[in-house]
C-alpha cells in the first residue's frame, strides 16, 4: 500500500485546519450546511481528494455529520463536543439533569462571587435577549438564547477549565433544550431566568447555586420523569413546570 505523501498529508492538514476554523469561530454554526464539495474546492483552490478527506476526517472526529444526499452539517464546534455528542445524545435525561445541576450550580455560585462589572453588563443584556426571543414565540431563538445566557454564567465564575468544559456540553445542552421545549413555545410554562443573575449581581453565592441547581430539573418535572431528591432539586420539582433551563 503506498504510503500518502509528507506534501499530500500537509495540504489535507492545511484544509482541516481552515474548515474547523469556520466552525469554532462561528462562520459554519451548529446545525448549519457547510458548503458543497465542489464549493469547497473553488474557495480553497485545493483537489477534490483533498477536501473529501478533510471533510472525512472532521466527520470522524466528531464535528461534521455527512447525510447522503442531504449535505454535510456541522454538529459540535470542538473534537471534545463531538465525541460527548456521539457518548451522551442517548443519556438518561435524569442524569444529564444531575450533571447540568452540579456544574450549572458550581458556576454560579462561583460566578456570585468573581463576576465583574462587565460581565453584570453581559448577563443583564442576554437576560433581556432571552425574554425577548421568548416573546417571538419562535422556539430556536429562544434555545439560542437561553443556552448563551448559561454559559455567560459559566464565564462570569473565571474557572477556565469549567468554561471550557461547559463550552463543549453547549451544543448537547441545545438538543436537550430543543427536545424539552419542542417547536412552540407555551406561554403558560416560561421559567424566569431574572432571580439567578440577581443573585449573582449581589453576590449571594447561595442563592445563586439553588437557582442555578433548580432549572436542569423543571423540564423533568413537567414530563412526568423522575427527578430526583428534592432536596437537591429545590423548588424546581414542586409543581412548578416550566420552559428553558
Amino acid at each position: 500500500m503506498p504510503l500518502t505523501s509528507p506534501r499530500r498529508s500537509a495540504l489535507v492538514d492545511q484544509v482541516i485546519a481552515q474548515l474547523r476554523n469556520q466552525i469554532t469561530t462561528g462562520e459554519w454554526p451548529v446545525g448549519s450546511r457547510i458548503p458543497t464539495e465542489p464549493e469547497l474546492v473553488e474557495l480553497m483552490g485545493v483537489a477534490r481528494n483533498t477536501v473529501r478527506e478533510a471533510v472525512r476526517a472532521l466527520a470522524h472526529n466528531g464535528l461534521l455529520d455527512i447525510r447522503q444526499g442531504s449535505g454535510t452539517y456541522v454538529i459540535a464546534t470542538s473534537e471534545l463536543a463531538g465525541v460527548m455528542h456521539r457518548r451522551f445524545a442517548g443519556a438518561d435525561p435524569r442524569h444529564i439533569a444531575e450533571l447540568r445541576s452540579t456544574l450549572e450550580s458550581s458556576a454560579a455560585r462561583l460566578a456570585a462571587e468573581r463576576r465583574t462589572a462587565r460581565d453584570l453588563v453581559q448577563l443583564d443584556a442576554l437576560l433581556a435577549r432571552r425574554e425577548e426571543a421568548w416573546s417571538g414565540g419562535d422556539a430556536e431563538p429562544f434555545i439560542a438564547a437561553d443556552v448563551a445566557l448559561h454559559m455567560a454564567v459559566v464565564a462570569a465564575s473565571h474557572n477556565e477549565v469549567l468554561i471550557e468544559l461547559y463550552a463543549d456540553l453547549g451544543d448537547l445542552v441545545a438538543d436537550w433544550l430543543r427536545t424539552d421545549v419542542g417547536t412552540e413555545l407555551d406561554p403558560a410554562s416560561h421559567l424566569d431566568h431574572k432571580r439567578l443573575i440577581e443573585a449573582i449581581r449581589r453576590g449571594d453565592g447561595d442563592a445563586a447555586a439553588s437557582e442555578a441547581a433548580g432549572y436542569p430539573f423543571v423540564c423533568l418535572a413537567k414530563e412526568g420523569r423522575p427527578s430526583g431528591d428534592a432536596a437537591v432539586t429545590g423548588r424546581a420539582v414542586t409543581g412548578l413546570t416550566a420552559a428553558g433551563g
